[in-house]
This record gives C-alpha cells, sequence and structure tokens, in this order.
C-alpha cells in the first residue's frame, strides 16, 4: 500500500519506532527496499533526492506507484531535499505522497514562506510536507552535500517554525552528517539539542545523514521522538562495494549475472537498519 508519511508515520509515534528512508537510484534499490520490507513485514520510506529524479526520470515512478499500491506492505514515495516549488510540484504530479522543502540554507523568515507555500500546496492534494530547521554536515563522501559547519537547529525557533508552516514532519540538526564519514571524523550528535526539540513537538522528527553514526545514538535518537532516518551512503556503499567486488574477478556484462548479489548486500544493510529503528515486522500494525 502506498500511504502519506503522516499516515505512516502515526503508529511510528504511537509505539516508539523508526521508519527507515533510503535512497533509491535506480530499480535495483527500488527492489532491495521494496523486497527487505516485505519479506519481514516492514514499513519503509523510498525516498528520491532531485538528482536522482532526474536521472530516472518522470515516467521511472509509475513503475514504483505500481509495486507499491499492490504490496500490502506500508510504502511512502519521498522527495528528498526538494530545493524549489517546481522540483515539489514535479515530484507530485509523478505521484509521491510525500516531499520535503529544503528551505535550511535561506534566512529564517524565507524559510518560513517557502514552506508554508510548499504546504498549502501539497496539503490540497493529500501529500505530506517535510520541512528542515538548521542544517546537515557534508563528509565530502555523498552528492547529496551539506555545510563545513553544522548550525545546530533551535527549539524555540523549531516551536515557532511548525506552528507558522503547518508541515508534518521536521528534519533537525543535531551533528550529523551526508555520507560515510572518513578515518578520524568522529560525530558525535547532541542529544541535549534534540531532546529538548522533541519536548516543544508534537510531529515526528526527522534525523538526516543517519549513514555511519554510532549505533547507540540512532537508538537513543528514536526514544526522543526522530521518526524517520535517512539512509543513503551506508546501503549505496555495500552494493558497490559488491558490484566491485564481481567485476574485478569476472567479465560478465548481463546485469540478471551481475546485480542479484549487489541487491542483497543492499538488503543486508536494509534489514540492520529496520531493526535498529524497531521497525522489523511493524506493517501489522497498518
Amino acid at each position: 500500500m502506498l500511504v502519506s508519511m503522516k499516515e505512516l508515520l502515526k503508529p511510528a509515534r504511537q509505539h516508539g519506532f523508526a521508519i527507515g528512508a533510503f535512497n533509491v537510484a535506480d530499480s535495483c534499490f527500488v527492489r532491495a527496499v521494496v523486497e527487505e520490507a516485505e519479506a519481514t513485514n516492514t514499513p519503509a520510506i523510498i525516498a528520491i533526492h532531485p538528482s536522482e529524479h532526474d536521472f530516472l526520470g518522470d515516467s521511472f515512478f509509475a513503475y514504483v506507484r505500481e509495486i507499491t499500491l499492490r504490496s500490502p506492505v506500508p510504502f511512502t514515495l519521498h522527495l528528498d531535499h526538494g530545493a524549489s516549488v517546481e522540483q515539489v510540484l514535479r515530484a507530485i504530479q509523478c505521484g509521491f505522497t510525500s516531499v520535503m522543502i529544503d528551505g535550511s540554507l535561506l534566512p529564517y523568515e524565507e524559510n518560513v514562506a517557502l514552506t508554508h507555500e510548499v504546504v498549502k500546496l501539497a496539503h490540497a492534494v493529500g501529500v505530506s510536507v517535510e520541512g528542515e530547521l538548521g542544517t546537515i554536515g557534508q563528509t565530502g563522501t555523498s552528492v547529496e552535500g551539506g555545510v563545513s559547519e553544522v548550525t545546530y537547529t533551535d527549539s524555540v525557533q523549531a516551536e515557532d517554525f511548525v506552528a507558522r508552516t503547518g508541515v508534518d514532519t521536521l528534519a533537525v540538526a543535531i551533528g550529523t552528517a551526508h555520507g560515510i564519514y572518513p578515518e578520524g571524523m568522529q560525530p558525535k550528535l547532541q542529544m541535549h539539542i534534540l531532546r529538548d526539540i522533541a519536548d516543544r513537538l508534537s510531529i515526528p522528527l526527522v534525523l538526516h545523514g543517519g549513514s555511519a553514526n554510532p549505533d547507540a545514538e540512532i537508538a537513543e535518537s528514536v526514544t526522543l521522538g526522530v521518526g524517520k532516518i535517512n539512509i543513503s551512503s551506508d546501503m549505496k556503499y555495500a552494493y558497490f562495494q559488491k558490484v566491485r567486488e564481481i567485476l574485478g574477478k569476472e567479465t560478465w556484462w548481463d546485469p540478471n549475472v551481475i546485480y542479484p548479489e549487489p541487491i542483497n548486500a543492499a538488503r543486508e544493510v536494509i534489514r540492520y537498519k529496520m531493526k535498529l529503528f524497531g521497525s522489523t515486522g511493524r506493517g501489522a500494525l497498518y
């Protein structure tokens, strides 16, 4: 089944677990997410970055919608880091059930105005909206980018932002970064900031840059109100490591011979993250 983010995250909030948002780049990654979710009866979010949307093309999402609509497991099709109203509208026209508008690098009032505009457009057609306040770091290992110095989310400002925009979820900055952390770069999430934000807000919080962070901190974030955790690099790293391993010793060129093992490698990461987030088997709640 294909549902909005608001519908998907409601049981997560009630029962204290988080749902993984897995950034897919082609049909192999879609298969990895859907097949693992169905095998374990686990709700999942299929996330698409605008650059991935450009690469895949609009017609690709007819396929994604078909396999998720007919599935007994709940899925959300989500635009990740939409930067403009135009990107959001394109996703909605392709059948996405959730969109993110990322105005985090804009001055605060401009972020509020842009996010509020997207909320009005999306809610009119039953699509959920994620906003962002504060900035996500970057490791230099991801095309998703980020900033060199994180601006942590201010809890008082977050309360104002949610009240004025009407967003369904809020991505917060507590020290995560996009990509795989290079050797010697150790993230340390600021749990006191997350706790303060969660005390003020009733909507689910979102953690971007979920890859390569300490499991204990990720698990703790779930207990503090994080309902959606974005995973991209961990899954893609495992997939392409397996591709390199196969192509390094074989001369095959048939995708149906090369890709099954990489898909399984991605599934192993997805399975691990679902268990860490506490979402495994939670499809029974829908």
